[in-house]
Formats: structure tokens, C-alpha cells, sequence
């Protein structure tokens, strides 16, 4: 009897075990998040999304079909990468899509965003990349057309809540347009990476020598620290670029400095908080790197419309530094994930500058 009791209990409890293993969450370490790909994951023209692909590399697909795009999975490394898609909605769709999604385990992730951006030439040059500290969303905001606004005013974007630009107190709470990524961490990745040499080459040069007046666009690329700022509409030139800087310095109290601006990060951040609150995911583990593709003003004796008309995306006639960039947001970003992962038995539980 007992012995036949032991074979019923093997026959019912066996196929249970194996789907319980079945559906146990897939680990994951670094979820590495890019927003857009040119065609192909592989073996074409670049997008973001594709080095991490290919050099990582992220050999598994994996269906995402309440998302942008196919995820793609490195088992060894337990890296996860995922496009979201370009623009802040799109962005905030996919990130709160995947971090709701039962099959993965993402409690201890790190989250590392790596994409393209504008750099303001008072900052660095094109090829270069940015740690950010500081995220600030570009659109939550009054308008005017700034033809209607008083002729002293600079903008006719103002806060929420508010009646001219700049005015304080900042609103805080919902009506907040920054976000603080951890510092220790943030710090911590710089360091890993300041000593990097990008790439560099004859029309990243000859783009930076154009810019006389700023000693910054016109040095060799780097890794530095620099905020973000995040909006839909793809801005440019002198006047909107003064306008950065001022929207970052009033939405960080002084505390944040304006180096690039791209679109979806805002989003990303939003959804990631978001998550943190359900348990999720862990807010402190976000890291934001931004490489500079472009300028985000005109040089001097050009004009916003000449500059802006330069930049076809990815063609050989645009960003002189499109693919420099992406080798950039790779390369850099890679230090960091290849370090998490190694270290992993440490930094699963302790986080790297905290």
C-alpha cells in the first residue's frame, strides 16, 4: 500500500512541479532600454537597440506583444533589452507593460536607459556621453505664443499653475517637472567610465571647429555628467536652447544642468516610479545615458533653420555623429552592465555608491 500510495503521490505532484517550474519568473539583472531601431535587430543600418543586440549580445527573442517591439534576452547574462519605441508615450506604455509582465523577475533590475541626444555645445562635443542625475520633463506646461507675450519675458512656455516664466516656488508633487535618479549610483557609473576613449573621427571634427565660440563643443568626445531633458517636440536652435537651460535650472532649484535633450526618459522614469510603488521594481537602480548624435543649436554665421535642415537622421548628410553615438551609448553603458553582472553576489543586494 505504501508503496503504490508513493507512485499516486509521483504521478499527481510531478506535472505540477514541472509547471510550476515552467512558469517560474524569467531572472533578470539589467534591463537595458533603447527607444528606437532603424529595421532589423540585427545586420542593417543601426539603431540604438542594435549593438546591444548583436556585441552583448541578446541572442533570444522573446514576444512582447503588448509592447513596441520583440525583447531580446541574454540567459548567461541575465540581461534583458527592451525598444520601446520612440516619444514619451510610447515610452511609458512599453516600460509599464514590461515591468507588470508575470514572466520576468525584475525586483532587483538595474535599468539602464541608452539612447542618442542633442548636446549643447556649452557642455561638449558630438560623440560624447552623459551620465544624468537629473531628469526634467519638457511639456507638462502653460503656453503662448511668445509674439503675444510681454517683451520682457524670454518664453512664452510657462510652469503649471503659474502666470509668468520662471516664477517660484516651483510646484512640487504631481506639478513637479524633474526627476532625482540616485546620486551614489549615478556617480558610480561615471567613475567606471570616465577613462573611456570614444570614437572620434574627420566630420565629428570638422562639425566642432565650427563652433568657435564655445571651447567645450570643440573638444575630443568624452564621458561626463550631464542632465537630461525630456520632450516630444524635437526642438532646436539658440533661443530654445537658452530655454533648456532655464527649465532645468528652475525645475532642479539650481541644483541640475542642462546637456542634452532627447524625448522619451520622462516616461520611462514616470512608469518606473510608478512600479517602485507596486513592488515592482526598484526606482534607486535607474541609470540614464544619454550620447550626443548632434548639437542642439546652430553654430555661429548659421542659422536655426540651416542647422536643423542638416539633420536628416541617420543619413550621410545628417548627424555627423549618429553612429559614433550609438558606439558611444554602447560602449559606455556596456562597462557598466558587463560590471553589475560580474559582481552580481555584491550587487544584487548592495548598490554600487551607496
Amino acid at each position: 500500500m505504501t508503496h503504490r500510495f508513493t507512485l499516486l503521490l509521483l504521478t499527481i505532484l510531478l506535472p505540477l512541479l514541472g509547471a510550476a517550474q515552467a512558469t517560474k519568473p524569467i531572472p533578470v539583472r539589467v534591463v537595458v532600454v533603447t527607444m528606437f531601431e532603424r529595421g532589423e535587430d540585427t545586420g542593417d543600418t543601426p539603431g540604438e537597440f542594435q549593438y546591444w543586440v548583436e556585441r552583448l549580445p541578446l541572442a533570444q527573442t522573446i514576444a512582447f506583444p503588448q509592447g513596441y517591439r520583440a525583447l531580446r534576452y541574454n540567459p548567461e547574462k541575465q540581461v534583458l533589452g527592451i525598444c520601446t519605441g520612440m516619444g514619451t508615450a510610447r515610452s511609458a506604455a512599453s516600460i509599464m507593460a514590461l515591468g507588470m509582465d508575470p514572466r520576468f523577475d525584475l525586483t532587483k533590475a538595474y535599468w539602464l536607459v541608452a539612447g542618442i541626444a542633442g548636446i549643447d555645445p556649452a557642455d561638449g562635443s558630438t560623440g560624447s556621453a552623459a551620465w544624468a542625475e537629473w531628469l526634467v520633463d519638457g511639456d507638462l506646461a502653460h503656453e503662448i505664443d511668445p509674439r503675444e507675450a510681454p517683451p520682457e519675458w524670454t518664453t512664452g512656455y510657462l510652469p503649471l499653475s503659474k502666470t509668468k516664466p520662471y516664477q517660484e516656488p516651483a510646484r512640487a508633487g504631481d506639478y513637479n517637472n524633474a526627476l532625482h535618479l540616485n546620486p551614489g549610483l549615478v556617480h558610480w557609473a561615471y567613475g567606471l567610465t570616465k577613462d573611456l576613449q570614444l570614437l572620434d573621427n574627420e566630420k565629428i571634427k570638422a562639425a566642432r571647429q565650427a563652433y568657435t565660440q564655445y571651447p567645450a563643443a570643440r573638444q575630443p568626445p568624452r564621458v561626463m555628467m550631464g542632465d537630461h531633458l525630456a520632450a516630444m517636440t524635437y526642438w532646436h536652435g539658440a533661443l530654445l536652447n537658452q530655454w533648456a537651460n532655464d527649465w532645468v535650472k528652475y525645475w532642479t532649484q539650481g541644483q541640475g544642468n542642462f546637456v542634452t535633450s532627447a524625448m522619451e526618459d520622462t516616461g520611462t522614469g514616470q512608469s518606473l516610479q510608478f512600479l517602485g510603488r507596486a513592488g515592482r521594481v526598484d526606482f534607486s537602480r535607474f541609470l540614464v545615458l544619454r550620447a550626443a548624435s548632434n548639437f542642439t543649436m546652430q553654430h555661429p554665421g548659421s542659422t536655426a533653420i540651416q542647422s536643423l535642415a542638416g539633420e536628416e537622421h541617420g543619413q550621410d548628410k545628417g548627424y555627423s555623429a549618429y553612429l559614433p553615438a550609438l558606439d558611444a551609448a554602447y560602449r559606455t553603458g556596456a562597462t557598466v552592465v558587463n560590471r553589475l553582472v560580474a559582481d552580481w553576489p555584491t550587487y544584487r543586494d548592495k548598490l554600487p555608491g551607496n
